[in-house]
């Protein structure tokens, strides 16, 4: 995968919510601007799809970068 500047959407919604898959695979579901806002639609899926596994991660997109560096995309995992 080549690696991209984030762009500006990227860095309104960093709250993901995403939908565990097999092979260790994942889906973004939802993105989200506020954390109360993803763990509401969590809650919405939960009732709906209550054995399908969902988590909310905050992707933090570095925006700052060098002619040289390459994005490094962290995440922290949010159990709720």
């Amino acid at each position: 995968m080549i690696p991209k500047q984030p762009t500006y959407r990227d860095r309104l919604q960093p709250w993901h919510l995403i939908r565990h898959l097999p092979n260790c695979q994942r889906l973004t579901v939802a993105r989200f601007a506020r954390r109360p806002d993803a763990e509401s639609y969590l809650n919405a899926l939960r009732r709906l799809m209550p054995a399908v596994p969902h988590t909310i991660v905050f992707v933090n997109a570095v925006s700052v970068l060098n002619e040289n560096s390459v994005p490094i995309e962290t995440q922290l995992q949010i159990e709720v």
